[in-house]
């Protein structure tokens, strides 16, 4: 059953390979994603070594020279997405977004050398990778943290990868909609309306993208001319863990500057995102920049926060909420507490369970040796696999299908699920 899994697994992202990079399904997003990217390279070098370091290579030659990697890079033409090259105008000579996602390729990167049977390529390849890594990391510290906290903020929901969250509704409310544009969403689509997010929330996220480009798209100035900056937990996390990464790779390749400033910016996140901390809600929350509160609402990013290293009795206090949640639904982890009022089972990221997440969250704990419930998430990922294939996300009551089919992090999480066991 193991093999027969794997095998589909790999089927499902050669299905999805476009040669130098992946789509995350067919239709409904017919482009490169950032994170997706760098997510999916850990599922192929368990088995196209070659082929991981592409994916991320490729990712990496979109790179912005003040250091930012964007989150959509549009390699070819197809009119079946909106927003497309045309409404962002960023005058890229490859079309890409003009915002970016969660950093994860510095991890990710990481996990290739490790992994790595071609000793030399790996390196050669990790060498070149490093300082484009690097910039882009100091890119964040520099134009998402102008206050020198030690976290950096969102401008926008479709950074954060959870583009709907409850996390973002009270912010939300203060991005306009007056001479927003006319348009047409592609989502609706291909996916059950009931299932994305509402127009009025798409009206806001292309709100901001027009405010955006009417600044040019210049990062010095994007941070403060946001009405909606939010520092998100699990967004930070996942950074912090890359710096990390980055560190112990920069050692490993002698490159101490990049070690040293890496292992500085992972140092100075654990500390700082001590103060998102909630013993309410045991597990972290994000903050509003803008009415300098913390939002008081229980979603996975504030578990996802685990994936850094995190104090112990923290990720201890994380695992018990994860439990608490585990009795209300089938399968962890719900991108919402089932309790709270907002919960919507089926929505996107008001409820429904991502295996990225899974991924990262049960890494995080099983680190932290959080092992009983890392199990139970890596066991309920598996088991909606079994029941649903790969969907882009699941029901975490009945584990109903939802989103895209057929998609490619999904594949890569459970090709990592089912390896783990020969993990370094």
């Amino acid at each position: 059953m193991t093999q027969d899994m794997i095998d589909r697994a790999e089927a499902t992202m050669r299905k999805n390979d476009r040669g130098h990079y992946t789509v995350p399904t067919h239709g409904l997003y017919p482009f490169q994603w950032n994170w997706d990217s760098a997510l999916s390279a850990l599922g192929f070098s368990r088995f196209d070594e070659d082929r991981a370091w592409t994916e991320v290579e490729t990712l990496f030659a979109h790179q912005w020279d003040d250091g930012m990697v964007p989150h959509i890079i549009f390699h070819q033409h197809d009119d079946g997405y909106f927003p497309g090259p045309d409404v962002w105008g960023t005058g890229r000579e490859v079309p890409t977004t003009g915002i970016t996602q969660p950093a994860v390729a510095g991890y990710s990167v990481h996990q290739l050398y490790r992994r790595a049977q071609d000793r030399d390529a790996a390196e050669r390849r990790a060498r070149a990778l490093l300082p484009k890594i690097h910039a882009w990391h100091e890119w964040f510290y520099r134009a998402r943290d102008p206050e020198g906290t030690g976290l950096v903020a969102i401008i926008h929901p479709w950074e954060s990868g959870r583009d709907n969250s409850v996390d973002w509704d009270a912010a939300f409310e203060r991005v306009p909609t007056e001479g927003v544009m006319p348009f047409k969403r592609r989502d609706t689509q291909h996916a059950n309306p009931e299932h994305r997010p509402t127009q009025a929330q798409y009206e806001r996220y292309i709100w901001l993208v027009q405010h955006f480009r009417g600044l040019d798209w210049d990062n010095s100035k994007l941070h403060d001319a946001s009405p909606f900056r939010i520092v998100d937990p699990g967004f930070n996390a996942i950074l912090i863990r890359a710096c990390s990464e980055l560190a112990d790779l920069a050692r490993q390749l002698g490159e101490n500057d990049i070690a040293a400033q890496s292992q500085a910016y992972a140092e100075r996140g654990i500390a700082a995102m001590e103060s998102l901390w909630s013993d309410k809600r045991g597990q972290y929350l994000c903050f509003d920049r803008v009415t300098a509160e913390l939002v008081d609402n229980p979603s996975s990013g504030g578990l996802l926060a685990s994936f850094a290293a995190i104090p112990a009795h923290r990720a201890r206090a994380v695992a018990e909420t994860i439990a608490r949640w585990g009795e209300k639904v089938t399968y962890l982890v719900p991108s919402q507490d089932p309790e709270s009022p907002d919960f919507d089972s089926l929505r996107y990221w008001r409820g429904p369970v991502w295996l990225v997440v899974n991924y990262m969250i049960a890494n995080g704990l099983e680190r932290a040796g959080e092992t009983k419930v890392a199990d139970r998430i890596v066991a309920d990922s598996l088991r909606l696999i079994e029941e649903s294939g790969f969907a882009e996300y699941y029901s975490p009551l009945d584990a109903e299908p939802c989103g895209g089919g057929s998609f490619t992090w999904t594949a890569a999480m459970v090709i990592e699920f089912l390896t783990r066991e020969t993990q370094s």
